[in-house]
């Protein structure tokens, strides 16, 4: 009878150890979900600083009507790497 027991025991947990996947998987869609939510609601901030670096490119691109703290001053900085 200690094989029975054995095998209720095993059965019990491979019974324990499903449970304990399907809630982490379920915990694991829902991070998911939330991440995927937050993302998408960044987009409308994506796109406003894509308009704002792509406005800047093209001020720089012309410098008579660069902001003043983008223009360059001529002098290079050797700590700084120009890329």
């Amino acid at each position: 009878m200690a094989n029975l027991k054995t095998l209720r025991k095993r059965i019990r947990s491979v019974s324990n150890t499903k449970q304990i996947t399907k809630a982490m998987k379920m915990v694991a869609a829902a991070k998911l979900r939330r991440a995927q939510e937050r993302a998408f609601a960044s987009r409308p901030y994506s796109k406003g600083m894509d308009r704002l670096v792509r406005s800047l490119s093209a001020a720089m691109a012309s410098n008579d009507n660069a902001p003043p703290l983008l223009v360059g001053r001529g002098v290079p900085n050797p700590r700084v790497e120009i890329l």
